[in-house]
C-alpha cells in the first residue's frame, strides 16, 4: 500500500465525515448525498481491510475542514510523512502475518480433507470429489465449456455463484485459474464435482478481491454442462460411449 493511496483513501472518507460528528444524522436523500455515503462506505471497508480501522474520524474531518477553509495545517509535512510510514509498515506487518496464518490453515485443511473417503489428490495437489458421475465427453485445454459453479472459502463463505444467479457461464478451459484448468479436464459432461484448490493453484499471495483473502484454499461445486462446438472426432467418441 503506497502512501498516496492511503492519503487519498483517508481524504475520501473525510469528505463524508467533514462537518459531522458521531451524534449527527446525515441526510441521504439526493443522488449526491447517496453517492457521498457510498464513497465513504466503500473506502471505509477498504481501510478496515488494510488494518486502518483505528483511524480517528474527528481528526480526518478536521484535516478536511482545515484544507477546505485554507487554514494553516496543524502538523508539519515531516510529521505526516512519519505517520503515514508508520501506518504503512504496520499494515504490511499485519498482512504478512495474516497471509502466513491463511497458508497454514489452508495446508491443514487440505491435509485433513485429503483423508476423507472419495477425495482424490492429484500430483499437483488439487483435490476433487465426484458428486454425480457421468460418461460424457471430456474437454481439452483448448475447448470452451458451459458450467454451473459455486465458489466458497473453507469456512463455507460463498464469494461467487452462477448457481445463485441462475445462469450458467461459458469459459475457455485454459483461461481460468490452474486448479480449474486441471479439474475441468478430469470431468465428463454431465458430472458434478467438488474441487478443493490449493492457494498456489488459485490466486496465491495475490487477493483478487476483498472476498478472497490471500493464500486462500478455494472450494468449488462445479457441474460441467457441455462443451461448446466440440470437434466431430470428440462427438463420435462420445456417441460410442
Amino acid at each position: 500500500m503506497k502512501q498516496h493511496r492511503l492519503a487519498a483513501a483517508v481524504a475520501l472518507v473525510g469528505l463524508v465525515l467533514a462537518g459531522c460528528d458521531s451524534q449527527t444524522s446525515v441526510e441521504l436523500k439526493t443522488p449526491a448525498q447517496k453517492a457521498s455515503y457510498g464513497i465513504g462506505l466503500n473506502m471505509g471497508k477498504s481501510l478496515a481491510q488494510e488494518g486502518m480501522d483505528d483511524l480517528d474520524p474527528k481528526a480526518v474531518a478536521q484535516g478536511i475542514e482545515d484544507a477546505i477553509g485554507k487554514k494553516e495545517q496543524r502538523l508539519k509535512d515531516e510529521e505526516l510523512v512519519e505517520a503515514f510510514a508508520f501506518l504503512q509498515k504496520r499494515a504490511e506487518e499485519r498482512m504478512t502475518a495474516l497471509n502466513a496464518e491463511n497458508a497454514k490453515a489452508g495446508k491443514k485443511f487440505l491435509e485433513d480433507n485429503g483423508k476423507r473417503e472419495g477425495v482424490v489428490t492429484t500430483a499437483s495437489g488439487l483435490q476433487y470429489e465426484i458428486v454425480k458421475k457421468a460418461e460424457g465427453a471430456q474437454p481439452k485445454a483448448t475447448d470452451v465449456v458451459t458450467v454451473h459453479y459455486e465458489g466458497k472459502l473453507t469456512d463455507g463463505t460463498v464469494f461467487d455463484s452462477s448457481i445463485q444467479r441462475g445462469s450458467p457461464i461459458d469459459l475457455p478451459v485454459n483461461g481460468v485459474i490452474p486448479g480449474w484448468v486441471e479439474g475441468l479436464q478430469l470431468m465428463h459432461v454431465g458430472e458434478k464435482v467438488k474441487l478443493f484448490i490449493p492457494a498456489e493453484l488459485a490466486y496465491g499471495e495475490q487477493s483478487p478481491s476483498p472476498a478472497i483473502p490471500a493464500n486462500s484454499v478455494l472450494v468449488f461445486d462445479l457441474e460441467l454442462l457441455g462443451i461448446k462446438n466440440p470437434s466431430a472426432e470428440d462427438q463420435q467418441a462420445a456417441e460410442q460411449q
